[in-house]
């Protein structure tokens, strides 16, 4: 029996705990933070005749201190504010008021692409330059860095007389810095500010200008103009372009040193869609969630309803399953793929070995003959050794010798430099399991090279077995022709959907693997600023770079079809993507080494040229996506919420998800109890989708292939016959499904032929 001097101490530890955590409750729901406030704004309170009175009263109500940051008008009605957990609780139990959402800060997702993707051809799909030059890409980054050659605006006619843009004048940048390619520019930073306080202008400028080279690269990449001898360093060699190189662009700054931050983020959406651009393209990604609490998908909905394509990148969680941002179906999800261009760099061990490695370091090289070599791991006294982490290495280990790093846990580029500070003259950046053989190239501070798992293994063994281990580094080269190509990139982000596993994300993937395009002059090509080097290009990698790919690709099909819908858009380009090279090899996967699925590819490779005339393509109108909201039993708070819509649904009307007339097909199939997961047992789905005719009239005919038995599927009808332009026909798909153990995918395919056209569709089955 315990003591009584012992109880008291008990009793004295729990009271402390309890009024500890009790105060600790106290301060959260005291701190403020920004929330973004959705109104119905068809309900306004008859006692207002403005929504800004509206709004400063509803505030005022539960708050004697808190002001508007944003008045939104576009995206999202309402605005956003500072408040406490008990304030924003009470301003949503007001009238009117549809929902109060906390801010999320989001992160960005980080020349030869023209010719790896077809654009070098001559052909007559491609629109005119003029038509092209109608076209205005929209880009949500970092910035701009305006007195790059790529946005020279020479043969560019008037700038459109629908843009309502402007170019704001802030810290280092002026009217002037605009022209008729570069036509609009703004900045964003009232939620960063209120979060961080006022922006320090010794370290970013509060103004469109790109102080970080990540926006400045995507906006590039999509629509930059064309710039001979282009090259980082002497590497990549050629004329950079970007997709749609005629095409205007307008930059909307929304990332700062400490992220993107939700309401600003809104604040340039809204502003994008009043300003008059077709294409919307952001490379960043923050917290999955239902789409009526997801800004960006909320965001994006209201601008694919004006016509916008909206594209993001899938994010860069690869290779881990559900890694996906950026989800809903009315936004093209992009992962990445690999060019057919490397930098490879020889690595020389001492025991004769000779290994592949990639780099883009140019300066001063290591001598001919050999330089003792270590591993991160052994000359350090901390656990970070291994991954090279500030401060981990012994200088008196390190000093005149090249040091092995295993990548992750910080920048690949800040080993190189953490090597180079303890004394180390070279290093060699070894793949572990996570990044498997992918090779991502840096422009590093120090003679580097970086190589993949098994070679990264050869070279701690030959380091482990011998006593005193030699190697050297080459130089780096450009080589081109690199095959396979593409591969789907590790880092890229995979499905199957974590939000609606029945929708099939990503949707398509493209070049995002050491690209080539545009640079900021604030730092250098490491972003890191003991790097005193400045570029005109940098050779990054990232789904942010796969992004931009497909948004310039998508302003080159909405040029050639100005008529089309952003959904028109997106089918053309996922129908018309492929999955297999050449030789009939399926894309692969460098994460595995094996074959890739469409849980890594989406519908495959973007294909611009054939997207051009994809001949039929699976439009969806506002009624169709309030149908799939429909069909997720969204309540019509919550619709309203993602749609800025009165709509309730029918009750007499059966919605289905199956039905939502998507370019792809994602069937998540339920697994029978019993033994073996209830083999046995079998179900009956059917899907039905409607094509759209876009070409000449024709005849199609359904082909299927699968690589399972597990699903028996079926067409009906097996052909469909178009008389003419834009002309509809519908189509369900049987699938048979028999169960199988949880956790079990397979996949199939759709297509739809005439002789000339082949209209895709990739069919992902999974079980749970």
């Amino acid at each position: 029996m315990k003591s009584l001097k012992f109880k008291l101490v008990e009793i004295f530890l729990f009271l402390s705990l309890y009024y500890a955590s009790i105060a600790a409750e106290e301060k959260i729901q005291k701190a403020k933070r920004t929330y973004i406030v959705h109104v119905d704004k068809s309900n306004m309170p008859e006692t207002f005749t403005d929504h800004a009175l509206w709004y400063d009263a509803s505030l005022k109500s539960v708050s004697d201190s808190a002001s508007v940051l944003y008045r939104y008008e576009n995206v999202v009605h309402g605005y956003s504010t500072m408040l406490t957990t008990e304030e924003a609780e009470a301003l949503g139990e007001q009238p009117g008021i549809l929902s109060v959402l906390p801010e999320v800060i989001y992160e960005l997702h980080t020349t030869r692409t023209p010719e790896f993707l077809g654009l070098g051809k001559s052909t007559t799909l491609f629109p005119t330059s003029d038509s092209m030059g109608e076209v205005i890409v929209g880009v949500l980054d970092t910035g701009v860095w305006p007195e790059l050659k790529s946005f020279d605006d020479s043969g560019l006619g008037p700038v459109p007389s629908r843009w309502k843009g402007e170019c704001q004048v802030g810290k280092n940048f002026s009217a002037s810095s605009c022209n008729r390619k570069l036509i609009g520019a703004k900045f964003f930073s009232k939620g960063y500010e209120v979060a961080f306080g006022p922006i320090d202008e010794t370290m970013e400028s509060r103004s469109p200008r790109d102080d970080d080279g990540h926006g400045t690269h995507t906006v590039t990449t999509a629509a930059g103009s064309v710039v001979p001898s282009a090259n980082l360093l002497g590497y990549a060699s050629g004329t950079a372009r970007g997709m749609a190189s005629h095409a205007r662009v307008a930059v909307y700054k929304v990332c700062w040193l400490g992220g993107c931050f939700g309401s600003d983020i809104v604040a340039a959406m809204d502003a994008a869609v009043a300003d008059g651009v077709d294409v919307l393209s952001m490379s960043i990604g923050g917290g999955l969630s239902e789409y009526y609490s997801d800004t960006v998908a909320i965001g994006a909905f209201t601008a694919a309803a004006n016509g916008i394509f909206v594209s993001c990148s899938a994010g860069n969680g690869g290779p881990i399953p559900s890694s996906l941002s950026n989800v809903a179906p009315w936004i093209t999800t992009v992962g990445a793929g690999t060019l057919d261009r490397d930098f490879p760099a020889s690595i020389t061990l001492g025991n004769s070995e000779l290994h592949s490695g990639v780099t883009l370091y140019n300066g001063k090289q290591l001598s001919d003959s050999m330089v003792p070599l270590v591993y991160g791991g052994n000359v350090s006294n901390s656990s970070g050794g291994a991954l090279c982490m500030a401060g981990s290495l012994i200088p008196e280990k390190v000093a005149r010798k090249i040091v092995v790093c295993d990548r992750g846990g910080s920048a690949r580029v800040q080993k190189g430099v953490v090597v180079k500070d303890a004394g180390g003259i070279g290093m060699i950046l070894t793949n572990t399991d996570t990044f498997g053989e992918e090779l991502v190239a840096d422009a590093h501070l120090l003679p580097s090279a970086a190589v993949g798992q098994k070679t990264g293994d050869a070279i701690k063994k030959y380091i482990s077995s011998t006593r005193n281990p030699t190697a050297k580094i080459g130089p780096g080269t450009t080589k081109l022709g690199v095959q396979p190509s593409p591969v789907v990139a590790a880092f890229s982000s995979r499905g199957p959907n974590p939000v609606t596993p029945a929708i099939l994300k990503p949707d398509i993937i493209a070049p995002g693997v050491n690209i080539l395009a545009g640079w900021t002059a604030a730092v250098g090509p490491t972003g890191l600023q003991s790097d005193p080097r400045h570029v005109n290009f940098n050779i990054i990698s990232g789904t942010s770079m796969s992004c931009p790919h497909v948004s310039g690709l998508a302003a080159i099909v909405k040029a050639a079809h100005p008529e089309w819908s952003p959904a028109a858009i997106k089918s053309a380009l996922m129908t018309t993507a492929y999955t297999a090279y050449k030789t009939g090899q399926k894309i692969e996967d460098v994460a595995t080494g094996g074959p890739a699925t469409p849980f890594d590819y989406g519908a495959g490779h973007a294909d611009p040229v054939a997207a051009l005339d994809p001949g039929l393509v699976y439009d969806a109108t506002i009624d169709d996506y309030l149908g799939f909201l429909c069909a997720l039993n969204y309540t019509p708070n919550q619709i309203k919420s993602t749609t800025h819509r009165d709509f309730t649904c029918q009750t007499s009307k059966k919605y289905t998800l199956g039905d939502f007339n998507y370019p792809s097909f994602s069937v998540p199939l339920e697994t029978a109890s019993g033994r073996r997961g209830g083999a046995d047992s079998s179900s009956i789905i059917k899907y039905t989708r409607t094509l759209t005719n876009v070409g000449a009239p024709a005849t199609y005919k359904v082909s299927l292939h699968s690589e399972t038995q597990a699903v028996k599927m079926s067409v009906e009808p097996e052909t469909l016959s178009f008389k003419a332009q834009y002309e509809k026909k519908s189509y369900t798909v049987t699938f048979k499904t028999s169960s199988m153990p949880s956790g079990t995918t397979s996949f199939a395919r759709l297509e739809w032929s005439d002789g000339k056209h082949i209209v895709g569709s990739p069919i992902a089955f999974s079980w749970t």
